[in-house]
């Protein structure tokens, strides 16, 4: 039988769930790159504007974990409609503000909402058979990078009518997608409430069970790895390889396009290839050998490789991290689980910056990339260790549709 016949179709309920993210992420990227540009209107220093986009991975970072208990004791859909609608009224905040008050309480509020990708996770989980759930995930992952790409140049092209109007756009297109979802979106949420916590400690309990504490401590480590990179790599390719911005603007348009590629087609082959397990190794090893070489490198005939590695083991690390805390959480903690791993990545988008802007320097070392590789190889054995003890919970056929 040749690869990819009879395939199985995606569950009735996934693509609302898929456009849901994309939309809401689009919604997103609109503000995100014109938004410090926005805040130098009211005199802010560059810290405070730099606060404004810190603001909301805070907001995110304190909620997500509350969101995702939520949505496993009162269902998905209500999370995801209380999430879309706050991205419409965060946005709607920001392009009214006045001044700098105004302005941190839309992102906090767009922040604090921001549940709508670990909710959606946990109800393609709902939905998946245990065999097809990297591909869902991976779907929905490319879905992210969808619309960070599709976001920004919507922005750009917003803010020909004036520096309000991209603020105002998102508003619209998380208010439109806000009763789109009211109307179509399904609930999935598994029969029952949440399991109680048990004896297990309080990390434990708010992140899903024991068996999710570890896998969130490679998530962590791995984007703060990722993340310290995201953040400084402009400045290191313009010092070492005389980037200018547009140079830089094209390779992290080609990492987003490459992890949109693996996550939408590649992870799916791999997995069923590898196995899940072996396959979140394989990304975290690619990911610490390309940011090695990338600290080494002087010449783009070595930093292309580089990306090239850590942009693929970035995509399939996303999508089989999520894999690995589904099938090691109850079902009825899946949002729980995820919305902890959401908020483990919020945390680590503000500490994987700040630490490698200190270790850049003003002579472009690629010290941030050291420090990268030495975390992400300690969640390579921390990851080993984790999934070979860690307990895969039964699963329950795929379910009807309520």
């Amino acid at each position: 039988m040749k690869p990819g016949r009879n395939r199985v179709p995606l569950p009735p309920g996934f693509g609302t769930i898929w456009a849901a993210v994309v939309i809401d992420l689009i919604g997103f990227g609109i503000v995100l790159p014109i938004l410090p540009i926005y805040a130098k209107r009211y005199h802010t220093t560059s810290f405070e504007a730099a606060m404004l986009v810190a603001a909301f991975s805070a907001a995110t970072f304190v909620c997500s974990p509350l969101w995702g208990r939520v949505s496993d004791r009162f269902g998905r859909k209500p999370v995801l409609l209380v999430s879309l609608a706050g991205t419409a009224v965060g946005s709607l905040v920001t392009g009214l503000a006045g001044g700098l008050g105004l302005l941190l309480i839309g992102r906090v509020i767009d922040g604090a909402s921001g549940a709508s990708v670990s909710v959606a996770q946990a109800a393609a989980a709902d939905l998946s058979r245990t065999g097809d759930r990297s591909r869902l995930f991976g779907y929905l992952g490319a879905a992210f990078g969808i619309g960070f790409v599709v976001g920004p140049a919507i922005g750009a092209l917003g803010a020909l009518g004036g520096p309000r109007l991209p603020f105002f756009i998102a508003a619209a297109i998380a208010g439109a997608n806000t009763l789109v979802a009211w109307r179509r979106l399904p609930e999935t949420r598994p029969a029952g409430g949440p399991s109680g916590p048990g004896r297990t400690g309080p990390v434990a309990s708010l992140s899903g069970g024991r068996a999710a504490v570890p896998l969130l401590a490679v998530a962590f480590s791995a984007m703060v790895a990722f993340s310290g990179f995201e953040a400084t790599f402009a400045l290191f390719g313009q010092r070492r390889f005389g980037f200018g911005i547009s140079s830089a603007a094209a390779v992290f348009t080609a990492v987003g396009a490459v992890i949109v590629l693996v996550q939408g087609g590649l992870v799916h082959p791999v997995v069923g290839r590898l196995g899940e397990a072996r396959t979140l190794l394989v990304g975290l090893i690619a990911n610490a050998g390309g940011l090695a070489l990338l600290a080494a490198a002087h010449s783009w005939s070595v930093a292309a490789p580089a990306l090239l590695a850590l942009t693929v083991g970035q995509g399939l690390v996303q999508t089989t991290m999520v894999t690995a805390l589904v099938t090691r959480t109850e079902p009825s903690r899946r949002g729980q689980a995820l919305g902890a791993q959401q908020s483990a990545g919020a945390l680590a988008r503000v500490v994987g910056p700040a630490a490698g802007g200190a270790l850049l320097g003003a002579h472009a070392s690629g010290d941030p990339y050291v420090l990268g590789a030495a975390l992400t190889a300690a969640a390579v054995v921390l990851a080993g260790a984790a999934l070979k003890v860690g307990r895969k919970h039964p699963e329950p056929d795929a379910k009807t549709l309520r």
